[in-house]
């Protein structure tokens, strides 16, 4: 019968092999991925698709801010639609204006 500190032994002999063969299976991957990346000509966005892309154009569209819909022509305030109506919208609204007045 093996005793603790054998046992302990071998476990840790076994644990820092396994680190090494994943290191090694690593290191290979990463080589691959290179070279393939080399050969099709792409890029880390390429893989991680950060880039927001549409189906139908492939083009990269921006993201950030969303277009305002909504504009006051005395003052050129805007709004986009979202979130909770302006006070100069509300009060224009309020006296009897449509909101289709404010349309950009």
């Amino acid at each position: 019968m093996s005793s603790l500190q054998d046992l302990l032994a071998q476990r840790a002999e076994l644990e820092k092999k396994i680190a090494d063969v994943q290191r090694e299976e690593r290191s290979d991957a990463i080589s691959k991925v290179k070279s393939m990346m080399a050969e099709f000509g792409l890029t880390a966005a390429d893989i991680t698709g950060k880039l927001p892309v549409t189906r139908a154009t492939g083009v990269v569209k921006p993201s950030g801010k969303v277009a305002p819909k909504y504009r006051n022509g005395a003052t050129g305030e805007t709004w986009t639609g979202r979130g909770l109506q302006p006070k100069w919208l509300k009060a224009a609204l309020a006296a009897g204006a449509k909101i289709e007045e404010f349309t950009i």
